[in-house]
């Protein structure tokens, strides 16, 4: 009895240890994917010199989004990548990218100094971050759900957007820092917003350092497919229902999760009339909840059904998201904006805890990356990396609540491909063999 409880301690143990080492890269890597969001309220003036604020915030969300379209690219690379050489070295290398890309932005000098050549570094280096993280997820989703035990998946698929809201918190956390105890207005909007994407490259080394000893996974160790049959355009060519599938449940989540996490930063400041330090405390207050619940929301979709819990997330978001978003727009109070914020966000766990997982399940090991980094960064590019532009849009041309709908469209979307679509818990591709 001994040996065995010693021989399940070291179990424990050993997935504990590369849960840590596969989501503290991610936590990075998204640090650095969000810091450009969280100042652009404050380097937006750098790069777009313009007297209209809204004009410069729509500047910045769009190079917001170049750096989405790219995500497709580092989707198919970086996923074929680790189908081939291990979700190991595919980690390594896109937080290495991620890296890149941040010492880029944090050196470049201003458009006072060099003009034109500014906002044409910064969109490079966004496209060279747009190809780490696009290959990122997918990478980071198939590692944990082939570590995890059959009936423990959602919980650990739950640890992608905990990691990933770490990092955006780890970058809200840093501008409340700067804002209220270190730097005034005038000096973040000067040379302050440097630092962040400074500390970003830094935290890069860790990274790097945890990801290059991670454990393999069994699944990939195991795999005896050729190499040449591995993360190629002809073996995903084979699964063209599970790419639609997971384009049309990504639609409404994508939508969702940045127009809760990242816009509403803008959101609170551009339509509510809140301060940019209010806006700040009250979008980390509320996704420190978001991260909270993701372990909570997971064990759930173990214990009651995975598709199940994303159909209740279509129909909570179906009818809540207008009313939320309008009174969101019309408040003035800080705690009843968090309160509608963290509602919102709530929902959305019941999808996001859960979506690595149903992802991963409907791909064999051999294009299981790829499968789920392409077809998913793909719809975020499309439809993620757009909407707060989008919103913005609306926004200067003084229709705001047409992406109110816009947003509930979305969702009535991901709400019919999760009721069509099977039950991958009975019909799970990783418990093949």
């Amino acid at each position: 009895m001994q040996k065995i409880a010693v021989q399940l301690s070291n179990t424990t143990f050993k997935h504990f240890k590369s849960i840590i080492g596969g989501s503290i890269g991610n936590l990075v890597e998204w640090y650095d994917w969000y810091a450009y969001s969280v100042f652009s309220l404050y380097f937006a003036s750098s790069f777009f010199p313009e007297e209209n604020e809204t004009a410069q915030l729509l500047n910045t969300a769009g190079i917001f989004a170049i750096g989405f379209l790219l995500r497709p690219v580092g989707g198919w690379l970086m996923g074929a990548y680790a189908d081939r050489n291990g979700r190991k070295a595919g980690l390594t290398l896109s937080v290495l990218l991620m890296s890149a890309g941040s010492l880029m932005i944090t050196l470049v000098p201003n458009y006072n100094h060099i003009g034109i050549a500014a906002p044409i570094i910064l969109v490079l280096a966004r496209m060279l971050q747009g190809l780490s993280i696009g290959g990122e997820y997918g990478t980071a989703a198939t590692y944990l759900s082939e570590i995890a035990p059959p009936n423990r998946r959602g919980l650990y698929s739950s640890f992608q957007y905990v990691t990933t809201t770490m990092g955006q918190l780890t970058a809200l956390s840093v501008l409340m820092i700067l804002e209220r105890w270190l730097l005034t207005p005038e000096q973040l909007a000067s040379w302050g917003w440097r630092i962040p994407f400074a500390i970003g490259a830094l935290l890069a080394l860790s990274a790097i350092y945890l990801r290059r000893n991670l454990t393999e996974t069994e699944s990939f160790s195991n795999e005896t497919a050729a190499k040449s049959q591995r993360g190629t355009w002809q073996e995903l060519k084979k699964h063209k229902k599970e790419i639609f599938t997971i384009v049309g449940f990504t639609i409404g989540l994508t939508v969702s999760y940045y127009t809760f996490s990242t816009y509403v930063q803008k959101f609170l400041v551009n339509t509510a009339g809140f301060s940019k330090r209010d806006s700040t405390l009250i979008t980390t207050l509320s996704l420190l909840a978001f991260m909270l619940v993701q372990p909570l929301a997971g064990m759930l979709g173990d214990f009651i059904g995975r598709k199940r819990l994303m159909v209740i997330y279509g129909v909570l978001g179906l009818v809540t998201t207008v009313p939320i978003l309008t009174m969101l727009g019309n408040t003035h109070q800080a705690w009843l904006a968090a309160l509608l914020i963290i509602i919102a966000l709530c929902i959305l766990s019941l999808n996001t805890s859960i979506s690595a997982i149903v992802k991963a399940e409907l791909f064999p090991v051999n294009v299981r990356s790829l499968g789920v980094s392409f077809p998913y960064a793909f719809t975020v590019a499309l439809f993620g990396g757009t909407a707060e532009y989008l919103a913005l849009l609306f926004k200067n041309a003084g229709h705001a609540t047409w992406f109110y709908w816009y947003l509930t469209v979305c969702i009535g979307i991901s709400l019919w491909v999760s009721i069509r679509m099977l039950d991958m818990q009975k019909h799970s591709k990783m418990d093949m063999k």
